[in-house]
């Protein structure tokens, strides 16, 4: 009998890593963990800054690895990472470290002091009155705030000391492969690199001159290779994981999802947990008529078609905590498990039509970012819990609706809505929604998984 050759997938998220191991002859996960990674650190940007303590997030993607079952990662072929996408950490060299016990590496750690916050994905310091003095990328993509290029122009005008303190920049998953492969400079994807801004995916490079143009220090940037190729190999041996093992270059949480979910070209993906995308597959990129979609490199020289709205499970969450601290309030303390429990059951309840009107828009979104949510049509009828639960619930999939209309999927022939994320999974009251606005089932299938999708997508790495 043929010895096993398993697949680690790594999915460092923006509230927890994801790790799982993968059996590319029976297609499942033989083995999984999680942890939240409890990261973010306060800003002195406010509530506009959104930073992550690193060392934090290496010691979570550690405790994930170091549980998995030792006979299991000995079998590990290869190692797939993926992560939040568009986020930025600066460091310089030594910026991790092997700890060793008698002559033996135990875990990687980050060292704090050689290495910046991560500014991730929800930094919103780039207001757009900035953001209108930058030049415009040579690229089908736009440049926000809380994308990498964007938070280091920023940077370079309001804090430019602070850059000269380091030597290299890349995604938070980009800095774990560089950590375990001991590079002395990044390595990313077509996919990281997209999600940064000021890069052009048909030439697969960052636009130089027009950031040279702008004394951007583009020493910083990582080297891009493509998606599902190997950056480098396992610096040493690690939780039994043999030294040498090749590590693929860090991808794009939704990208990885994706290829986990997909099982054909009629699927349209909807993933809710913190924000919310949903995205097709499409061979190259066409003018769909639609500002808010956007063309993302995915595998194989193909893109994904998404509407990415920053608003998701955050915004119900965000309401259930309000509930829960107004109950607190009044002296009756209710875990929030049991609130999700009573909303959803309420909002099942709740009658179809009612004229209660939400924007969701809390954390606004990339085309409207200084949009706030609203409530509109508040009378005697639509006052009770229910109520209020269901309609903040459709507006969400309304909101995406119009991001994406039905008519982009019907157009692409798209059959059905494979949802994922547990904001959705977990959440009847929104997956009615879906149905309703989009006319097309929804059906959950056992992929999914981003870090699932990080092992398959280094499957065939050469």
């Amino acid at each position: 009998m043929s010895e096993k050759q398993y697949i680690l997938g790594m999915d460092i998220g923006t509230t927890s890593v994801k790790v799982c191991v993968y059996d590319p002859d029976t297609s499942e996960m033989v083995a999984k963990q999680n942890k939240d990674t409890a990261a973010n650190i306060p800003s002195d940007q406010g509530i506009e800054g959104n930073k992550q303590d690193v060392p934090k997030i290496v010691s979570a993607v550690h405790y994930c690895v170091s549980r998995l079952p030792r006979d299991v990662l000995r079998h590990v072929k290869k190692i797939g990472v993926c992560g939040q996408m568009h986020g930025v950490v600066l460091w310089k060299n030594r910026a991790w470290e092997k700890v060793e016990k008698d002559g033996v590496v135990m875990r990687f750690e980050g060292v704090r002091e050689q290495m910046s916050a991560l500014y991730t994905w929800q930094d919103t310091r780039c207001k757009p009155e900035f953001l209108e003095t930058l030049p415009k990328p040579d690229s089908h993509l736009k440049c926000y705030s809380g994308y990498g290029c964007a938070t280091l122009l920023w940077m370079l005008k309001n804090k430019p000391e602070k850059l000269k303190n380091f030597t290299c920049s890349a995604t938070v998953q980009d800095f774990v492969v560089a950590m375990l492969c001991n590079l002395e400079y990044p390595i990313t994807s077509d996919q990281n690199a997209a999600s940064w801004g000021y890069f052009n995916t048909e030439k697969n490079e960052w636009n130089l001159d027009i950031l040279k143009s702008i004394d951007f220090p583009i020493n910083l940037l990582p080297k891009i290779i493509k998606s599902g190729a190997i950056a480098g190999t396992l610096s040493t041996s690690w939780n039994g994981i043999p030294e040498g093992t090749p590590v693929g270059a860090a991808m794009g949480d939704l990208q990885c999802s994706i290829i986990a979910t997909l099982e054909n070209k009629q699927d349209a993906v909807l993933n809710i947990s913190t924000s919310a995308q949903l995205a097709i597959v499409v061979d190259k990129i066409n003018d769909l008529g639609c500002k808010t979609i956007e063309h993302l490199p995915y595998f194989n020289n193909t893109y994904l078609v998404v509407a990415a709205s920053l608003n998701g499970g955050n915004v119900l969450a965000t309401f259930v905590k309000m509930l829960q601290q107004w109950m607190i309030e009044f002296g009756f303390p209710i875990p929030q498990s049991k609130l999700w429990e009573k909303l959803i059951a309420l909002g099942l309840d709740a009658p179809e039509g009612t004229n209660m009107k939400i924007s969701p828009l809390l954390l606004g979104e990339r085309h409207a970012p200084t949009a706030k949510a609203s409530v509109e049509n508040i009378d005697l009828s639509n006052i009770q819990l229910g109520h209020v639960f269901r309609s903040l619930c459709d507006s969400l999939i309304d909101n995406l609706h119009y991001m994406m209309p039905k008519e982009i999927l019907l157009n692409a022939n798209i059959k059905r809505i494979v949802g994922n994320g547990s904001g959705l999974s977990r959440n009847a009251v929104l997956q009615r929604a879906v149905e309703h606005y989009y006319s097309l089932p929804l059906e959950f299938t056992s992929g999914g998984d981003a870090a699932k999708g990080a092992a398959i997508a280094v499957l065939n790495a050469a």
